[in-house]
């Protein structure tokens, strides 16, 4: 069971420290204005957070991570840019939305096994 978690926690961590660079990288590279690399920031951390909400309490962080990637996926549904093709925002809209779902599945089932394991 401890490869549940272990693989949550990487999913989770990885997600969210990618995302994190990729902002400030982006930004930094456009030029981007200050309020805007804040916001940009703030997102970033708000997905450290939840990753680290998860490797502390997995079935909150679970939840948690399942919705942010849910929202995620969703506000890029609404807000992708028309120019980009198909193909391409096809692969951010699963890159945004899908491994904090699936670290925060991980962090539901091994939560559901710890809590639900018969006595010996």
């Amino acid at each position: 069971m401890k490869i549940l978690l272990w693989s949550a926690r990487a999913l989770a961590l990885f997600w969210a420290g990618f995302w994190t660079v990729f902002f400030v990288a982006e930004s930094l590279a456009w030029h981007t204005p200050a309020d805007r690399i804040i916001v940009w920031l703030g997102v970033g951390l708000l997905f450290v957070i939840l990753a680290l909400a998860g490797c502390r309490w997995q079935l909150t962080g679970g939840l948690l991570l399942i919705a942010a990637g849910v929202a995620a996926a969703l506000a890029y549904a609404i807000r992708a840019p028309r120019e980009l093709s198909f193909a391409t925002r096809a692969i951010t809209l699963a890159a945004f939305g899908v491994p904090p779902t699936v670290a925060g599945a991980l962090f539901l089932v091994h939560h559901h096994a710890v809590t639900h394991r018969s006595a010996p």
